[in-house]
């Protein structure tokens, strides 16, 4: 089964952090990613760019309303994704646990 593992985060300690902070973080990931490959359970994944950037698109029947910024106003946000191969949820969970991330949200990929 396909999952869905979003990163969640405050993108204020991301801001904050120096610049060996931030090459730290980026050495686990790449060792997260190793393993994932070394499990053949990697099928891509992508940091995602600061939240004031996004766009949000909400329909109306045939209105559309397009804004700025994310989709909700929360303390977290979304800073990227994972999608993986796992045989069922407590595979993802372990996946989900070995992230060098605060806060991971799992979604099955239903198709």
């Amino acid at each position: 089964m396909k999952y869905l593992l979003l990163v969640t985060g405050e993108e204020r300690t991301w801001a904050e952090a120096g610049p060996q902070e931030r090459e730290e973080v980026y050495a686990r990931w790449g060792a997260f990613t190793r393993m994932l490959e070394e499990r053949g359970a990697n099928l891509g994944g992508q940091e995602l760019a600061h939240s004031s950037t996004a766009t949000t698109i909400r329909k109306n029947g045939e209105q559309v309303l397009v804004t700025d910024g994310p989709y909700a106003e929360t303390v977290e946000q979304i800073s990227g994704y994972v999608l993986v191969e796992a045989a069922d949820l407590e595979e993802a969970v372990e996946f989900a646990t070995a992230m060098p991330s605060d806060g991971v949200e799992i979604r099955r990929i239903t198709t």
